[in-house]
């Protein structure tokens, strides 16, 4: 078994006793073809425990600074993480992002592009979802919660939930507009999962 697979066998325990970690909308998972995930993000949790609640195999754009010390970034490697250089055009992490969806692979995105330091949800950088746009890929928005430990010290009660595949016109471009355009529905598209997380845990003010 690959170091990714006994992960995924052991890490949804893990994160049941750990984390009181439970998943909606898997279901909404294309089962084939290339999908990206964009989710919200949190803390550093966030990557496991996405690919944890996934059905399929994920890859991960990570900030390069993880890859360092290099057995770190040897490990990281292996659960499908990849490097990208944050505030610039990463030409190379382009490249690696389309290889994947192009093989019709799953890859997340953070679409904020940094952790949320207060728990709201940040604008959306429409280049997060040139890939996907260019590969006509289902972009399946996803919403975390609980994963920043800071703000929800003690016995954290995190949730992944999946919502359904975002509707756009596949023949459209990789403009600055029209990505746009897709961040801002794919932000009001996770703030309906947040308010359904928020019910669930019954807060109503959400």
């Amino acid at each position: 078994m690959s170091l990714y697979g006994f992960c995924q066998v052991t890490f949804p325990w893990l994160f049941k006793i750990w984390l009181r970690w439970e998943v909606f909308g898997q279901e909404n998972i294309p089962a084939e073809g290339p999908v990206v995930l964009a989710s919200n993000h949190l803390s550093l949790l966030d990557p496991p425990v996405l690919g944890a609640a996934a059905t399929r195999p994920v890859n991960f754009m990570a900030k390069s600074e993880l890859f360092k010390p290099a057995w770190f970034g040897a490990l990281i490697r292996k659960l499908g993480a990849f490097p990208v250089r944050r505030g610039a055009m990463d030409r190379d992490a382009i490249k690696t992002g389309l290889k994947i969806l192009k093989e019709n692979k799953v890859l997340a995105v953070f679409p904020e592009g940094t952790r949320s330091k207060t728990g709201e949800l940040g604008r959306a950088g429409g280049g997060a979802f040139m890939m996907a746009v260019k590969m006509k890929a289902a972009i399946v928005p996803a919403y975390i919660y609980g994963t920043d430990l800071k703000r929800h010290p003690g016995w954290p009660k995190v949730r992944v939930i999946f919502g359904r595949p975002m509707e756009y016109d596949s023949a459209m471009g990789t403009g600055r507009e029209q990505l746009d355009e897709i961040g801002a529905r794919w932000r009001e598209e996770v703030l309906v999962l947040r308010k359904a997380v928020a019910l669930e845990n019954g807060d109503h003010r959400s």
